[in-house]
C-alpha cells in the first residue's frame, strides 16, 4: 500500500471544481485508520481538492498523507487498517486534513517530502512539488545518443527541488551534472537533496536564468534536460489553490508558454557536444512546438500513459537554426 510510489500524472488543476470546504465535519466517530481513509476520501470530493503533485486519485494520495501523518511505513500492509488509534493521533489527522481540505495546502508540502525514481526529496514552499516524465525516460536517454559515447557533462536547466540532476547523476555515473536554476530559494532546497542523495559530488549547483550564468563546459554537454515553466500566464492565473501554493516563477511560461523554451534551445545552440541533445518536458504544448520549432524536427519521446510531452532536439540541427 505504497502510495508514494503511486503513477504520478500532470494535472492542469484548472477544471471546474466545488466550491470548498469552511470546515471538517465531526470525527468523533473516527477510531481506526480505515474510517479515516474512508472520510479523508469523502472530505477531498466535498472539497473538490485538485490532486497531481503526488498522484492522480483522492484514495492514494490521502492514504500517503495519513500513514506518513501518524510516521508508519508507507509499505503496511491492510492490517493497519483496524489498529486503533490513540487520542493523540486522532487529533494530528484531523489537524493535517484541516490543513489539506480546508487551507487547501499541498500534501507535498504537509509532509516536507516527494518521491521520485524510487527517492526520497525534500520539499517545501520555495519548490515546485517534484512530477515529472523524465522519471520514466531518463533511464532510457542513453539510447538516444550515438553508440559509444559516455555521457560525461550534462545540464538540467530550471532545476528547482534539484531531483532531475540527482537521477541524472544516478543514469551517468561518468558524468558531472549541472543543475541551474533561477531562484535562490529553490537552489537553497536543491541544495539539501544534493547533499543527501548526490554522493561523489558530480551534481553543481549554478544561479542562473537558463545558461545566462553558466559558460558553454569544454567539449560541450552530451544531454540537457529541462522541465522548464510552460504554463501560459492565463492559465497559471486561473490554477487551482494547492497549484498557486507553488512558485508562480515554476508554472509560468510567458504568454504562450514557451518563453522560457525559446531562450534555452538558443543558448544550447552553442553548449551541446557535436553528438549531444537537449530534451524538453512541455505538457499539452505539442502542436505549438511542432508548428514554432519544426525546422528542428522535434523527436517526441513515448510515455507509459501515451501523453508523449517530452521532445528531443539534436545539435546538429540546432547548429543551423536560426530561431
Amino acid at each position: 500500500m505504497s502510495a508514494a510510489r503511486a503513477k504520478i500524472k500532470a494535472a492542469s488543476g484548472v477544471a471546474p471544481r466545488p466550491a470548498g470546504l469552511a470546515a471538517l465535519p465531526p470525527t468523533s466517530q473516527l477510531a481506526t485508520l480505515a474510517g479515516w481513509l474512508v472520510f479523508a476520501e469523502e472530505v477531498y470530493a466535498k472539497a473538490g481538492l485538485a490532486l497531481g503533485q503526488i498522484t492522480d486519485n483522492a484514495h492514494d494520495e490521502a492514504l500517503y498523507l495519513l500513514l506518513r501523518t501518524l510516521d508508519w511505513p508507507l509499505e503496511s500492509g491492510p492490517e493497519v487498517l483496524e489498529k486503533p488509534l490513540t487520542p493523540a493521533q486522532r487529533i494530528a489527522l484531523r489537524e493535517v486534513l484541516h490543513a489539506r481540505a480546508v487551507k487547501r495546502v499541498p500534501a507535498a508540502y504537509l509532509t516536507k517530502e516527494a518521491w521520485l525514481g524510487g527517492l526520497r526529496f525534500y520539499v517545501d514552499e520555495r519548490v515546485i512539488i517534484p512530477r515529472s516524465y523524465f522519471v520514466e525516460l531518463i533511464p532510457g536517454m542513453s539510447a538516444l545518443l550515438p553508440s559509444g559515447v559516455t555521457v560525461r557533462r550534462v545540464a538540467d536547466v530550471c532545476t528547482g527541488s534539484g531531483c532531475l540532476a540527482i537521477l541524472l547523476a544516478e543514469a551517468f555515473p561518468h558524468a558531472k551534472v549541472d543543475g541551474l536554476d533561477i531562484s535562490p530559494a529553490a537552489l537553497a532546497v536543491a541544495g539539501v537533496n544534493v547533499k543527501a542523495l548526490a554522493a561523489g559530488g558530480r551534481v553543481k549547483l549554478h544561479q542562473s536564468d537558463v545558461f545566462d550564468g553558466v559558460p558553454p563546459p569544454k567539449g560541450g554537454y552530451d544531454l540537457i534536460v529541462s522541465n522548464p515553466p510552460y504554463e501560459p500566464s492565463a492559465h497559471v492565473d486561473r490554477q487551482d489553490p494547492e497549484f498557486k501554493a507553488e512558485p508562480r516563477m515554476a508554472h509560468d511560461g510567458g504568454a504562450d508558454g514557451l518563453v522560457i523554451v525559446r531562450k534555452l534551445l538558443r543558448q544550447a545552440r552553442d553548449r551541446l557536444a557535436p553528438h549531444g541533445l537537449v530534451a524538453v518536458e512541455i505538457g499539452g504544448l505539442r502542436k505549438a512546438v511542432n508548428r514554432e520549432f519544426a525546422a528542428l524536427s522535434p523527436e517526441w519521446l513515448e510515455t507509459e500513459d501515451g501523453s508523449d510531452c517530452v521532445f528531443v532536439v539534436r545539435a546538429a540541427l540546432l547548429r543551423d537554426w536560426t530561431g
